[in-house]
């Protein structure tokens, strides 16, 4: 992983320095509450429901066992002793005190840690697949680049105040595993005609209140330009932005309103005056990045996989987790593990500070004293020896992160929601739960197979429900939560947005709801078709009609003009 020089320790010293100073001034009365609150939002620092949330960045997900430790130290000293990982990969800690986010902020500086840019009109967290570098199908490793990316992007003095925020993923594996296609920038790396690396550009894409599926802006672009590329596509949006209105400031309703031709030509023309300019990336400047992310000592194992086999035949829990929790590594004799935050009970991505304590270890045992964050909120242990799978389950096991449903349905993406967030409609967290305890059979879950549930406690979409096989959002009408449902939303190559099956539903309702729509999965799937290709096979139809099959007409008619 990238390791902070001497210059990089600087900058964030002085970050904390120039911020304590902020707070002191804000405290004495020397800055208002609206002069401060762009300070504050520029450090990652909300004002949430209950208390301050303070949300620290985890570039491309990647964390090393000490920085999770400090974490861990950070959350028993100055929070609840637990923290909340996001769908970008980030941490939140939601029960801070303002005054002591610098010490917070100075603490997590010593481990090259830091809030910047976790907030604001700004280029956000840059986000990648949790399978970067080991993946089995992984055709260039993503990581450097995106390195060089967040480095470009940390501070760029032209891209401050953009007309709203703006997010990056990038994939270098065939099958997307970081939803390039819903972001305001996606890029794609691939094989040029003659093996040289590239990217495929996408842009406009974005979920929230108005969800649009990128468009691919330009087919191949050589690596070493996509710096100046990705400026030119910003300087057009800071342009031409709607700053008039917060909900039309997004890229996405520019190319809507230009049209992607259009907004190609724009970029053209301003890429003109950026192509080989000094932002062009060197041969030489992407080595000392990626001579971070050289693979680390893998050793040449033994064949465990009759061992492995023994120890599934003997001991059936550890096989079902070795089915749902184990993943391909392209290096024999080596595994990815991935460590469920979804123990039914517990608030999905939320993870106690004994738990970070428990993966730092795992990780400087078996992998290398490195792990990742997905966009699923989940923790993965990237290189573990399938030797050490059965050791690692049984610790896992028993801190309580060995849960065997990744993939399946209560694997359940969610939002803080109105539990705690300020903006949320309804709350999540309660309707993840209802679910997870009314399919708490894990013998069930896993015949009913992959399935994606995904929850959101507003329109911002931070539970991304919109790509969810199944997707819930919180509505709030009247002062009355309710949850409207969509199906048929996925991510991946063939990403695509869910459809409102109808009127919403009450809290109570959802269980049921979620219930009646796997009936119908079970009754007409073929032999070993997934959910999601049972329901593009079927329509939506056969789903709504049992969903809704004996509301009364009105009582429907009545749900849909409370919540429209």
């Amino acid at each position: 992983m990238y390791r902070y020089d001497a210059v990089d320790r600087q900058f964030l010293q002085e970050r904390v320095a120039q911020y304590r100073d902020q707070v002191r001034r804000w405290q004495a009365g020397e800055l208002s509450d609206d002069e401060f609150r762009p300070l504050r939002l520029q450090n990652g620092l909300y004002i949430q429901r209950h208390a301050p949330m303070l949300r620290i960045a985890v570039p491309y997900g990647q964390l090393g066992s000490g920085q999770l430790r400090k974490l861990a130290a950070v959350a028993r000293t100055y929070d609840k002793g637990y923290g909340h990982f996001t769908t970008r990969h980030n941490l939140q800690f939601n029960w801070v005190r303002i005054e002591d986010t610098p010490d917070i902020l100075a603490r997590l500086a010593e481990v090259n840690l830091h809030s910047i840019q976790t907030s604001g009109n700004c280029i956000r967290n840059i986000t990648t697949d949790h399978f970067a570098g080991v993946a089995a199908d992984e055709v260039i490793d993503p990581r450097p680049l995106a390195e060089i990316l967040r480095q470009w992007s940390t501070f760029h003095p032209e891209f401050a105040f953009l007309p709203r925020k703006f997010k990056f993923a990038i994939s270098g594996t065939r099958e997307d595993r970081a939803v390039t296609w819903f972001h305001d920038i996606g890029l794609h790396l691939v094989e040029g005609p003659g093996g040289e690396t590239g990217f495929r550009v996408l842009v406009g894409g974005g979920l929230g209140r108005t969800p649009i599926r990128g468009q691919v802006v330009r087919d191949y672009l050589p690596w070493q330009h996509i710096l100046t590329y990705c400026e030119a596509i910003l300087r057009v949006y800071n342009r031409f932005g709607r700053r008039d209105n917060a909900y039309k400031a997004r890229i996405k309703i520019l190319v809507q309103a230009l049209g992607i031709e259009a907004f190609a030509r724009q970029v053209e023309a301003e890429w003109a005056h950026l192509k080989d300019g000094p932002s062009t990336i060197t041969q030489a400047e992407f080595d000392r990045v990626a001579a971070h992310f050289e693979p680390p000592a893998y050793e040449a194992l033994p064949d465990a996989d009759f061992c492995l086999a023994q120890h599934k035949q003997d001991d059936p829990a550890f096989a079902r987790w070795a089915a749902r929790c184990v993943h391909a590594h392209k290096v024999p004799g080596y595994a990815a593990v991935t460590l469920s935050l979804k123990k039914h009970g517990d608030n999905p991505g939320d993870i106690t500070a004994d738990q970070m304590d428990v993966v730092a270890d795992l990780a400087d045992r078996f992998s290398f004293g490195e792990l990742r964050i997905s966009h699923e909120q989940n923790v993965i242990l990237a290189d573990v020896p399938k030797s050490e799978l059965y050791t690692v389950w049984h610790n896992a096991r028993a801190a309580g992160l060995a849960t065997p449903n990744v993939g399946l349905l209560t694997d359940v993406i969610c939002c803080p929601g109105g539990d705690l967030c300020d903006l949320a409609n309804a709350k999540s967290v309660p309707i993840a739960k209802a679910i997870q305890a009314r399919f708490d059979d894990l013998d069930y879950l896993h015949d009913l197979g992959e399935i994606d549930l995904n929850i959101s406690g507003c329109m911002n979409a931070c539970g991304h429900h919109h790509v969810g096989h199944i997707g819930v959002l919180g509505v709030d009408r009247n002062e009355a939560e309710f949850y409207q449902v969509t199906l048929g939303g996925r991510q991946g190559s063939d990403a695509r947005l869910g459809k409102v099956i109808g009127p919403a539903f009450a809290a109570e309702e959802m269980p049921g709801v979620v219930e009646k729509v796997l009936q119908v999965y079970v009754a007409h799937r073929h032999a070993d078709e997934r959910f999601i290709d049972t329901l593009d096979r079927l329509g939506l139809a056969p789903f709504k009609d049992r969903v809704y099959e004996g509301r009364a007409h009105g009582a429907s008619r009545h749900a849909e003009r409370k919540v429209a």
